[in-house]
C-alpha cells in the first residue's frame, strides 16, 4: 500500500503547497521580487544537481528526488512568468475587435518568453536524464509542459472558468486573450488522452519492481490531478478555496 498510497499523497500535496506558495510570494511586495527570484534560482541550481544525481538512482527514493526537483524546475519557470519577468515581447491586452489568427499571434506574443524559457529548461532535463536508468524528471517536466499547454490552449478557445483571479494585477491583461463558454472542441480531447494515459500510467504501478511502481504513481497522480484542473475550467465551482492561505497576501498588500 505504500508503494501507490505514499506516491499519491506526496504527489497531491507537492500540487498544492506548490501552487500555494507560488500565489503567496506573488503576493508580496514588489520590493522583494528580486530577492525572490534569486532564491528561486538558487532553489534552482540544486535542483538540476539532483536531477543530474538522480537520474542514476534506480532506488524508490531516486524517484521521489527526480519527481520533487523536477517540480523545483518548473516553479522557477512560473516563478519568473508571475513576477513579470519572463512573459512576452507584448505587455497589453488583446487589441480590440482583433479576431482569429491576429489574436492568436497577440496572445502568442503576449506569453513567448516564458514559452521559450520552458522549453529551454525542458531540455536541460532531457539532456541531464538522457539513457539514464531514472528518467522520472523527464516524463515529469514532459506532463507539466504538455498539460500546460493544453491549458494555455482551452483557455484561449474558451472555458466556464477562465481563472482570472490567479494572476496577479500586474498580469492581468493577459485574461483579455482568453474565452469565457461552456467547452471548446479541444477540450474532450485533451481530457481523454490525459485520463488514457493516467489510466497506463496506473496501471504501471503494479509492477514487481518498487522502484517503477513508485515513479508511475507519481506520474499519474501528477497527470491525474492536471486532468482534474482542466475539468475544474468547465464545470460551475470556485477552486479557489484551495488555496486562499496564499491569496491573502495579495489581498492585504492590494
Amino acid at each position: 500500500m505504500s508503494t501507490i498510497g505514499l506516491p499519491v499523497l506526496f504527489a497531491a500535496f507537492v500540487w498544492w503547497f506548490a501552487t500555494g506558495a507560488l500565489l503567496w510570494l506573488n503576493g508580496l511586495p514588489k520590493r522583494t521580487f528580486p530577492w525572490t527570484l534569486a532564491g528561486a534560482t538558487a532553489v534552482l541550481a540544486a535542483s538540476v544537481t539532483g536531477i543530474v544525481q538522480s537520474a542514476q538512482d534506480t532506488t524508490p527514493g531516486g524517484a521521489y528526488c527526480a519527481f520533487a526537483c523536477a517540480i523545483a524546475v518548473w516553479g522557477w519557470n512560473e516563478m519568473a512568468f508571475l513576477l513579470g519577468y519572463a512573459t512576452g515581447p507584448r505587455r497589453e491586452a488583446c487589441g480590440v475587435g482583433v479576431r482569429g489568427w491576429g489574436r492568436f499571434l497577440q496572445a502568442s506574443q503576449a506569453v513567448l518568453f516564458h514559452e521559450v524559457l520552458i522549453a529551454a529548461s525542458g531540455l536541460i532535463v532531457a539532456f541531464a536524464t538522457w539513457s539514464a536508468p531514472n528518467r522520472v524528471a523527464y516524463w515529469t517536466f514532459l506532463i507539466l509542459w504538455v498539460m500546460r499547454l493544453s491549458a494555455k490552449l482551452n483557455l484561449f478557445l474558451g472555458v466556464r472558468n477562465l481563472g482570472e483571479e490567479f494572476l496577479p494585477p500586474r498580469l492581468r491583461y493577459l485574461a483579455s486573450y482568453f474565452t469565457r463558454k461552456p467547452m471548446n472542441a479541444l477540450f474532450p480531447v485533451s481530457v481523454t488522452l490525459g485520463t488514457l494515459v493516467t489510466a497506463v500510467l496506473a496501471m504501471r504501478t503494479a509492477s514487481p519492481d518498487a522502484t517503477e511502481a513508485v515513479g508511475s504513481a507519481l506520474l499519474a497522480s501528477l497527470l491525474g490531478l492536471a486532468v482534474l484542473e482542466h475539468w475544474f475550467m468547465v464545470l460551475p465551482i470556485s477552486t479557489t478555496a484551495l488555496w486562499e492561505w496564499s491569496m491573502r497576501r495579495r489581498e492585504s498588500t492590494a
